[in-house]
């Protein structure tokens, strides 16, 4: 007798004993079959191969961010950190116990989860300071010109121009740790002091130094400037765990900036890419380091080049072993490019609708990319209520689960967000606000190369004064007085050349990491 011909009895033990792990697993909820819940199959993903990365997806209203909850309470319980970008500001509620209720009970009786509310340790960021939130901030030579050059929305010429003026910067010790700097920098390379510094390694022409000026200038009219500065966030903080074991809960607040989706998304790339950095390489260890949410990653593939693509799915590839999983939320997953997708091993699928000939495609991309089952997966895929799925995901041994429908557990936490004033103090109560939260702007390229300016024009000013001072000794010959200190100055040539002039400031070239990303000294 096939898989399809046994009795329903048959069906239902098969796939749940394809969940039956011997190790720590979180549960996710209980199996469904011909509509029919079975609270006694029990649908688990083992702990260890969470760090094989996944995907949660589904149409708007599915219940996506509820599975993030609930993903997020059991790693956090379990000590793992989770890392949870909250795109329309309802998942701050995870810090606050649940609210009991006749639909809280009715669903926890159908899953045969004991449910209790209670709160998880949490810290709330935002990007820039924009929002409710410690300030998340990069330096703009941390970040790197691959990331830099997706929000400014370069091509593919502009952005090796802006590689290597990044190349230069960091050559010359100019750091660039906002965008003046960078202005400062792009302005100088096209002045007729700088063009000399980048003939021997490509040279910048002032059409593509202009591109880049606008850009610069269109962004910060966004309001993005206040995204990069100092103090740079230092992304170990996500790996913090709480006084009592469990495993802290970060939430990076976004619906301050939500207008602006190709931003916050490549921020994220660039907190992963921080990490990525940084981590030491861990192997397969019992638990991950770190599980962290990609909300909205549709956003972070739309128009990107190919060096990005290749970026991310290497970056995805390789921080595996690091000891961080890596889940993308999206509607669909061809939302993914093909060669992420193969590497998210653990897939919740909500629903899909198919009213257009589009959806249609995509429903039927999407049951292309599950294993054999013995469901009609375009059939239950459109027909999932709200908080039901479709699950695979690797067992203990790395190999893919039964296909499985199933409805999904409560979240204990707070579904929804906590008041705004609570929000508000807990963020004034973290030990990191004070680190964070008020912006430094010290010395860097900006001020470094206007300070040359001013220096060379000086100097100029000076040379010229010497100059009709010679001029009215060789009319009128005196004994010669001792040089003045601003000619010792520009006699010992360090005005001879401004870029060799700054360039001595720090030294050696910054590494940078598959992004781009600076390497961060830890």
């Amino acid at each position: 007798m096939s898989v399809s011909e046994q009795p329903p009895g048959a069906e239902v033990t098969g796939i749940a004993a394809g969940y039956a792990f011997d190790g720590p697993a979180l549960e996710l909820g209980a199996l469904l079959w011909n509509g029919v819940c079975h609270p006694d199959a029990r649908i688990r993903v083992p702990l260890p191969v969470l760090n094989r990365h996944g995907l949660v997806a589904g149409a708007t209203g599915t219940g996506k961010t509820k599975t993030l909850q609930l993903i997020a309470e059991q790693l956090s319980a379990n000590g793992v950190p989770v890392f949870l970008a909250d795109v329309k500001g309802d998942v701050s509620g995870i810090a606050a116990p649940g609210r009991d209720g006749e639909r809280v009970r009715e669903r926890a009786g159908q899953v045969g989860q004991e449910w209790r509310g209670r709160g998880f340790p949490c810290e709330f960021y935002g990007l820039g300071g924009a929002g409710p939130g410690v300030p998340v901030r990069a330096t703009v030579t941390g970040f790197g010109p691959v990331l830099l050059s997706k929000v400014l929305r370069l091509n593919q010429t502009q952005e090796q121009s802006l590689g290597l003026i990044f190349h230069y910067a960091d050559a010359k010790g100019l750091e660039l740790v906002d965008l003046k700097d960078l202005r400062a920098v792009v302005a100088f390379l096209v002045s007729d002091t700088g063009k000399a510094e980048l003939k021997g390694i490509g040279g910048l022409s002032t059409a593509t130094a202009g591109v880049i000026l606008r850009s610069i200038t269109a962004f910060e009219q966004q309001g993005a400037g206040d995204f990069f500065g100092e103090p740079e966030f230092d992304t170990a903080e996500l790996l913090r765990t709480a006084a009592d074991g469990r495993g802290i809960v970060s939430v990076l607040e976004l619906p301050a900036v939500r207008d602006e989706p190709q931003l916050f998304s490549t921020f994220l790339m660039w907190m992963l890419a921080d990490l990525f950095g940084g981590l030491p390489e861990v192997g397969d260890p019992e638990k991950p380091k770190l599980v962290f949410f990609f909300d909205e990653a549709h956003l972070l593939f739309s128009g990107a080049s190919k060096a990005f693509l290749e970026s991310i799915t290497q970056t995805v590839r390789l921080i595996r072993s690091k000891g961080v999983g890596v889940f993308f939320v999206t509607q669909t997953p061809k939302d993914v490019p093909a060669d992420v997708l193969a590497q998210l091993g653990n897939r919740v699928q909500h629903a899909l609708r198919a009213f257009t000939p589009d959806d249609a495609k995509a429903l039927k991309a999407t049951v292309r990319t599950f294993p054999k089952s013995p469901y009609d997966l375009e059939e239950v895929l459109t027909g999932l209520g709200t908080g039901e799925a479709v699950i695979t995901v690797l067992s203990e041994e790395g190999a893919p689960t039964p296909v499985a429908a199933t409805r999904l557990r409560a979240p204990e936490s707070l579904m929804g967000p906590i008041d705004a004033a609570a929000l508000d103090a807990a963020v004034k109560g973290s030990p990191l606000y004070g680190r964070y939260a008020e912006a430094v702007d010290r010395e860097s390229a900006y001020e470094k190369l206007t300070a040359g300016q001013r220096a060379a024009e000086a100097a100029a000013l000076e040379a010229e004064r010497a100059s009709r001072e010679q001029r009215a000794e060789a009319r009128a010959p005196r004994e010669k007085e001792e040089p003045s200190l601003v000619e010792q100055v520009v006699g010992s040539g360090i005005f001879k050349s401004l870029a060799r002039s700054v360039g001595t400031q720090l030294g050696r070239e910054i590494g940078r990491s598959i992004f781009g990303t600076a390497r961060r000294r830890r």
